[in-house]
């Protein structure tokens, strides 16, 4: 259920109606609080060593692997290539973060791209706001496009996907039966701690490195004629995998390698390379590497990344 808001800011709404709409989202907000209550209530006593460290290699599984690995670097803008079984599993790994569907993550990530690379990007995408707003913004309210024009970004096929498609429709379930499992191995508290506090953690985790990475920290590229070019934040690019070196990621978009320097430490990009030194990923693309052939056109320049 989802219930429209049109609050403005600074006198101009979040997005003009010609753009889309901006509405509550009930389920996205339940879906939070429902993790977040439980994995501090009754997670937090229920901690122990092996439990935190189990729930740490989830999170680096699912976060890494699936998310910024699978989802954001292998499927939306595709640096690298890898078969169909590689791919889907990583896809999963994806969906048992607990952060949502697959394809409504592509679709978001398209059209946030597509308006802070535009000069008159509306203030819903773009980072003119402070942070307790953004945490009302990003994790409560959902928005709805009026077109598609902002799909091209995506590629070819990707939302015909057969596979895709049934994680879209079913990843609730899947997180409901990871927390049937860990109930059965190892009780309630395992459920708070394993599933709930993770998946809040992930969400929360996932929100803050991308304000924080676009409103802090050093910008050493700037993409004409964009509302937003992100930032560079050296601890949140260590612990979220890559994902804070942001204005990297703006700067090469199709880039496998989110870090630039020695210190930049990029674990997704890491995790690539042993993939790649596996035979399970090849193709990697990267900025620091020749370009790779027969690439999509739209992902060979600069610039597209949210």
């Amino acid at each position: 259920m989802w219930t429209e808001t049109a609050a403005p800011v600074a006198g101009r709404p979040l997005v003009p109606l010609s753009v889309g709409r901006v509405r509550f989202d009930v389920f996205k907000s339940l879906w939070l609080w429902a993790m977040l209550l439980p994995g501090l209530v009754f997670g937090l006593p229920a901690v122990t060593p092996a439990l935190l460290a189990a729930s740490l290699g989830m999170a680096f599984l699912t976060l890494c692997l699936g998310h910024s690995v699978g989802l954001h670097r292998g499927v939306i803008h595709r640096a690298y290539e890898a078969g169909p079984v590689v791919r889907g599993a990583l896809l999963y790994l994806f969906v048992l973060t607990g952060l949502g569907g697959p394809l409504s993550w592509a679709r978001l990530h398209a059209v946030r791209d597509y308006w802070q690379n535009q000069e008159d990007c509306p203030p819903y995408f773009a980072y003119r706001h402070p942070v307790w707003r953004d945490f009302v913004w990003n994790l409560h309210l959902r928005f709805e496009p009026a077109d598609d024009r902002a799909l091209a970004r995506l590629p070819p096929g990707l939302l015909e996907d057969r596979w895709l498609r049934f994680l879209e429709w079913t990843w609730p379930l899947h997180v409901l039966a990871l927390a049937a499992v860990t109930f059965a191995v190892g009780g309630p508290g395992a459920v708070a701690v394993f599933v709930c506090a993770r998946t809040a953690v992930g969400i929360l985790g996932h929100w803050f490195v991308g304000y924080a990475a676009h409103v802090w920290g050093e910008q050493r590229h700037v993409i004409p004629g964009s509302t937003e070019s992100g930032t560079n934040v050296w601890l949140l690019g260590v612990l979220s995998f890559g994902e804070g070196f942001h204005n990297n990621h703006h700067a090469f978009a199709s880039s496998a390698r989110m870090g630039m320097r020695a210190e930049e430490l990029d674990l997704g990009w890491l995790s690539l390379r042993g993939l790649e030194a596996c035979g399970l990923v090849h193709s990697l693309q990267a900025w620091d590497r020749p370009p790779v052939k027969d690439r999509q056109a739209h992902q060979a320049t600069p610039g597209a990344s949210g």
